[in-house]
């Protein structure tokens, strides 16, 4: 299991769930 690609993943995943906020945000 390697950290680096998990945190890669991690961050990944935090990065497109603060889109999704922004982007609902902007449309509302």
């Amino acid at each position: 299991m390697s950290y680096g690609y998990s945190n890669g993943f991690a961050l990944l995943v935090v990065l497109f769930i603060l889109l999704i906020i922004v982007g609902a945000a902007f449309i509302c």
